[in-house]
């Protein structure tokens, strides 16, 4: 049983599905397109040519995203700049990313970095409760769950738990050799980076 915290920093939260994504278009085999009308173009595509739909997607109106396909507005205002980005990223290459997912989860797993304070023994020993940099595989078992966690839309406590527990078993149980029933804290994370 992992113990979490119940107060941890925001970049233990929300960077965790924010890391999957980056780890994810670490694998696009293509740039995805930069300039805002490739960008809505492609939105279109996606959507099968609905501009009420990418509107809607982007937080616009339907004559903007016109606009943009037309070619009349190429510069996004200030406020919109992120949103086609982060769209057209989100979309890109589906193949790929499930690819990625299907190995991750059945053979590969995945590589979790994180500097974080980690404990499992008495105070004063060299088990002592200290900021660790750990990194390491982690099974696809867990890799399969973590997965599951971010496309179901768990919450972040949930996340948070399922990662601390997919490195205490890697790092510290040695996948249930000998430590099997081994309690290690997990908390104060400063640092948490994912890859496939």
């Amino acid at each position: 049983m992992i113990s979490t915290p119940t107060r941890c920093p925001p970049c233990s939260r929300r960077k965790l599905f924010d890391n999957l994504e980056r780890a994810e278009r670490a694998l696009f085999t293509r740039p995805a397109p930069k300039s805002a009308r490739a960008q809505v173009k492609f939105l279109l595509t996606r959507a099968k040519g609905s501009t009420t739909a990418v509107a809607e997607r982007l937080g616009v109106s339907r004559r903007t995203v016109e606009r943009y396909r037309s070619g009349a507005a190429t510069k996004p205002q200030k406020r919109l700049q992120e949103a086609p980005v982060q769209e057209t990223e989100a979309q890109w290459q589906p193949q790929v990313r499930a690819q990625a997912r299907q190995r991750a989860a059945t053979s590969g797993g995945l590589v979790i970095s994180c500097q974080a304070y980690f404990g499992f023994g008495p105070e004063g020993s060299s088990d002592a409760g200290r900021m660790r940099d750990v990194m390491n595989a982690v099974s696809p078992a867990y890799a399969d769950l973590i997965l599951a966690a971010r496309e179901s839309r768990a919450t972040d406590d949930d996340a948070h738990e399922l990662v601390a527990e997919a490195i205490a078993d890697a790092y510290f149980r040695k996948e249930g050799g000998g430590r099997a029933g081994l309690h290690v804290e997990f908390k104060d994370i400063e640092r948490l980076d994912i890859s496939f």
